[in-house]
């Protein structure tokens, strides 16, 4: 029987050499091609560890984290704050000071955020927009995922005008805004003093109620928000609540900065 190897050749059957194809580069180019394709495999194979490298349980791992990380930050601010109700209790039972210390401190801790609040107040609620939203008038583009979703500028808008328009105390969610209070969004979630929250997003103001409405009417940046708002459907609403009462903030009041190395 006649073999492939026998066709290229001189057909010599002697004891000489075995016979074989003729040397060509492409037999060489295909064994390091092979060789290639196995170190590849051998490498993924130990980056994953024998796991499926394509799935997000990790991303899925990390985001519980992060809510059970919010979950325990809240517990430690509720602690927090039972802790010191006990210690003003304490403190005041006879603390030496005289009673216009003790009028100052009061005013002290009601200006930085420390004590409850209550007066009559307006809540304003930002709401991504729906998620197969399309462009209501004429002559706009067709939006973006981007055009869709709450960004860290609105909510800071929001929170600037209030403060403009008079706002004795505000509460974001259900914390209370301080002086070093940072609202920052990660995505379309807004992390406050270490808590994560999701949209609709709610801001309480407690103040003069028609001094507020009209700070929020006439910042530049809430009305570059009314456009995506009437366009393509972002969530808002301003509410008047009638007497409510904002917590007191209930976390660290310690401040962090950067210090110079060396």
């Amino acid at each position: 029987m006649s073999n492939s190897a026998d066709s290229p050749g001189t057909g010599s059957t002697g004891s000489g050499p075995a016979r074989g194809l003729p040397f060509r580069p492409v037999r060489i180019l295909t064994v390091v091609v092979f060789a290639l394709a196995g170190l590849i495999f051998f490498t993924s194979f130990n980056t994953a560890k024998g796991t499926d490298i394509r799935t997000d349980a990790s991303m899925l791992k990390l985001s519980d984290l992060i809510h059970e990380r919010s979950r325990k930050n809240k517990e430690l601010d509720e602690s927090n704050a039972a802790l010191r109700d006990n210690v003003e209790s304490l403190a005041e039972g006879d603390d030496g000071s005289t009673k216009a210390e003790d009028e100052k401190l009061r005013g002290l801790e009601q200006s930085t955020g420390t004590q409850k609040l209550t007066g009559e107040a307006i809540t304003v609620t930002l709401n991504d927009a729906p998620p197969n939203a399309t462009a209501k008038l004429p002559g706009y583009p067709e939006p973006q995922p981007d055009y869709l979703v709450i960004h860290q500028q609105d909510l800071q808008a929001v929170v600037n005008a209030l403060w403009q328009g008079g706002a004795k105390g505000i509460k974001v969610m259900d914390q209370r805004l301080i002086s070093t209070s940072a609202v920052r969004c990660v995505g379309n979630t807004l992390i406050l003093q270490g808590r994560v929250y999701s949209p609709p997003y709610k801001i309480t103001a407690v103040g003069d109620p028609g001094k507020l409405q009209q700070a929020l009417a006439a910042s530049k940046a809430i009305q570059t928000y009314m456009v995506y708002v009437n366009v393509y459907g972002l969530g808002w609403k301003v509410t008047e609540n009638g007497t409510v009462t904002l917590p007191g903030y209930s976390g660290t009041v310690d401040l962090h900065y950067a210090k110079p190395v060396g």
